[in-house]
């Protein structure tokens, strides 16, 4: 049986000694993602579902828009699964462009796809989600389930609170996203949980060249 570090992480109270060693596992989670990402540049994250098909319309959305992306020189990342995240990794690829993926090892559904150049696997979330942030200068947000909502969330409010650049996020497949736009707006916006300025975070279009132009468009990032 597959030990469940995050439920052990997040169990409650455990002994100094206990958590001092958990410490260490997850520092040697950081150390083999920074090593073997370590000259990864010029990256784009792909966050979406491993439940859809490989023929489903929002696959080859995300296989033709890493294609486009890897086609003009960047690398592509993606969690490292199945469905959306193998599309873009095949995608870039096919492109010829490096070929990225961070999984998470899970009792079930997240098996490694084959079209990557480098492969990580993980046991923590938290882990994991900091990879696919610390490489990349812009995100493609594609349908996906809890997990996607969080990372893109998660991606916004670090923007937001000023832990990573303002780097372009591109949401794709507007239909399934139909909903998101007067969320933001109107519920969220609204009542005052965000500002007017948090809105230029995301951009939806499911236009391939549009979407590359927001992506391709220089950015700086200024850190102190």
């Amino acid at each position: 049986m597959q030990n469940n570090f995050d439920l052990k992480l997040l169990h409650g109270t455990e002994s100094y000694v206990g958590d001092l060693l958990r410490s260490l596992r997850i520092w040697r989670e950081f150390r083999k993602g920074f090593r073997a990402l370590q000259h990864v540049e010029k990256c784009v994250t792909f966050f979406g579902s491993a439940r859809f098909d490989e023929n489903h319309d929002y696959c080859k959305l995300a296989y033709d828009m890493a294609y486009k992306v890897g086609k003009v020189g960047f690398s592509v990342m993606t969690g490292g699964g199945p469905g959306i995240m193998e599309a873009a990794n095949r995608g870039a690829r096919d492109a010829g462009a490096l070929s990225i993926g961070c999984n998470i090892r899970l009792p079930h559904e997240q098996v490694p796809n084959p079209y990557q150049d480098i492969s990580v696997s993980f046991h923590y979330f938290f882990v994991r989600k900091v990879m696919l942030l610390k490489y990349s200068s812009a995100f493609v947000l594609l349908p996906g389930g809890f997990g996607t909502m969080d990372e893109v969330f998660e991606t916004a409010t670090l923007m937001q609170t000023g832990k990573i650049c303002d780097f372009p996020v591109v949401v794709m497949g507007s239909d399934y996203w139909k909903q998101l736009g007067p969320f933001l707006e109107k519920t969220m916006l609204g009542l005052g949980t965000i500002d007017r300025k948090d809105l230029h975070f995301l951009k939806m279009t499911d236009d391939l060249q549009e979407a590359l132009d927001i992506i391709n468009v220089p950015h700086t990032c200024n850190i102190v």
